[in-house]
C-alpha cells in the first residue's frame, strides 16, 4: 500500500469530467490506497478543493498559499485566525501549506513570501498540524526563518519535493522534519539527491508525485497522476536495500504518523 503524500487533483489537468475518478481507478490498480491533495490558493481553490476530496475515500486536503501566490492581495487578507479557522473547519483537512520560498521566480516578492511563511508556521504551531514546505534556491532562509518562528519548541512538517541542498537537507532532518521524494529522485541527473536520499532516516521518509507535474522514469515528459508514485517508491527502495513492499509500508506508516488527523475508511 502506497500514500501519494502529495498531488493536486483540483489542477485543470484532473478536472475534465471523470479525469479525479480516472486517475483514482488507476491509483487503486496500481497499490496506491490514499492521496493528500494540496491547496495553493486559499481564497480561489480551498472551498472547491474541500468539496473534491470530502466524497472521496482516503483522499485528503490541506489549506495554504504557495510561495508563488504569497503577494497577492487577496492571499494577503487572509488573517492568521482565518488560517488556522479553515486548518479545523472539516475532519478532511489534515495539513497546513503548500506554503515556503521560492526565490528561483519573482512572482511575489521575497518579503511577502517571508511574512506568509511566517503566518503558516505559526498556524501549524496553534493547531499542532504539520507544514507542507515548498522550497526552492531560498534554503538558507527557509531554516533561518523556521527556526525564529519555532524558538526551541519544535513542529510537524515535509520538505515535500524535496531537491535541496544536501546541507539544507540535513538541516531539515534536525529540525524534525520529514523528507519527500518526487519523480526528481528517478532523474538521470539527480546523483546527488540519490546520495542524500540513502543518509534520511527510515522514519522520515515520505513518496509524493506532485501530479499533475514531474512524472518519474519512464514516463517523464508525460502528464504525472498519483499511481505513478510506485515508481518513486521502487527507486527509493533500491536506494535504501529494502524491497518495495518494505518501503511502501514504511511510507505509509510515516504518513499516518506524520498526518495523523488523516484516518482510513476502507
Amino acid at each position: 500500500m502506497w500514500i501519494d503524500s502529495h498531488c493536486h487533483l483540483n489542477h485543470t489537468k484532473f478536472t475534465p469530467e471523470g479525469g479525479v475518478d480516472e486517475a483514482l481507478a488507476a491509483a487503486h490498480s496500481a497499490g496506491v490506497l490514499g492521496m493528500l491533495s494540496i491547496d495553493c490558493l486559499i481564497r480561489e481553490e480551498f472551498s472547491g478543493l474541500l468539496e473534491l476530496v470530502k466524497p472521496l475515500e482516503n483522499v485528503w486536503c490541506t489549506v495554504g498559499t504557495h510561495p508563488h501566490d504569497a503577494g497577492r492581495e487577496d492571499e494577503k487578507s487572509v488573517s492568521l485566525e482565518e488560517l488556522i479557522s479553515l486548518a479545523q473547519s472539516d475532519a478532511k483537512v489534515v495539513g497546513i501549506g503548500e506554503c515556503g520560498l521560492d526565490y528561483f521566480y519573482t512572482h511575489s516578492s521575497h518579503e511577502d513570501q517571508q511574512d506568509c511563511f511566517r503566518k503558516h508556521i505559526r498556524a501549524c504551531l496553534e493547531t499542532d498540524m504539520p507544514m507542507i514546505v515548498h522550497a526552492r534556491d531560498a534554503d538558507d532562509d527557509i531554516i533561518r526563518i523556521i527556526r525564529e518562528e519555532t524558538d526551541g519548541k519544535g513542529m510537524r512538517g515535509v520538505m515535500h519535493c524535496f531537491s535541496s541542498s544536501t546541507k539544507m537537507g540535513h538541516e531539515a532532518l534536525e529540525l524534525g522534519f520529514h523528507i519527500s521524494f518526487s519523480g526528481i529522485l528517478t532523474f538521470k541527473n539527480s546523483e546527488e539527491l540519490r546520495s542524500f536520499a540513502q543518509d534520511v532516516p527510515f522514519d522520515r521518509l515520505l513518496v509524493e508525485t506532485d501530479s499533475p507535474y514531474l512524472a518519474p522514469v519512464p514516463f517523464r515528459g508525460q502528464m504525472n497522476h498519483p499511481a505513478l508514485v510506485v515508481h518513486t517508491g521502487h527507486v527509493l527502495a533500491d536506494l535504501k536495500a529494502v524491497s518495495a513492499d518494505e518501503m511502501a509500508k514504511i511510507t505509509s506508516a510515516n504518513f499516518f504518523k506524520l498526518f495523523d488527523r488523516a484516518k482510513l475508511t476502507a
